[in-house]
């Protein structure tokens, strides 16, 4: 990260990742990204990996009316939003990802794979979003890629001493 960027962050403990991904506090998560997006690239990877999966898996929670429908078209939305920046940037930050079949699955069986430093995460999509194919092997692993992506983005605010100004406030004053 560029000196004069850090400079600009406040000095004050850093956010609770896990929190603001199992609440629903859309202040927090809009902060959340907001400082994220401060880290250039691997910041855009993080917010639309973080958002995809969120929204994923409140779509699976939803019963009916509208909600689970928005909540995949989120999803969705960030899986694009994901396969552009990953398109300009994973090489660089030595990511390897792309698309490949599910062939287990009937419905929604492509598969867009992520292999980011704590592990292999997932989404299964009705269609690939761009045209990368993934060379690697699924990795076998069910129900671990909240885990994986709330620990990456937590190393990458931690690492990078990006912090929540609210917590900052909090902390001078006591």
């Amino acid at each position: 990260m560029r000196a004069e960027v850090r400079d600009q962050m406040p000095d004050v403990r850093c956010v609770d990742v896990r929190r603001i991904y199992e609440g629903s506090d859309g202040e927090a998560t809009k902060e959340l990204y907001r400082l994220l997006e401060q880290l250039g690239d691997v910041g855009t990877v993080a917010v639309n990996l973080f958002r995809a999966q969120k929204a994923s898996a409140r779509a699976k929670v939803y019963r009916g009316g509208g909600y689970r429908h928005k909540a995949y078209d989120k999803k969705n939305w960030s899986l694009k939003n994901l396969c552009n920046a990953l398109e300009h940037c994973a090489a660089k930050l030595g990511i390897e990802w792309g698309w490949k079949i599910d062939p287990a699955q009937e419905y929604h069986n492509w598969v867009l794979y992520v292999d980011l430093p704590t592990g292999q995460v997932s989404f299964h999509a009705e269609s690939r979003l761009c045209d990368k194919d993934y060379d690697g092997e699924w990795d076998g692993r069910t129900g671990v890629s909240a885990q994986r992506i709330i620990i990456w983005v937590q190393k990458l605010i931690t690492q990078n001493g990006v912090q929540d100004e609210h917590q900052s406030n909090s902390a001078t004053e006591s």
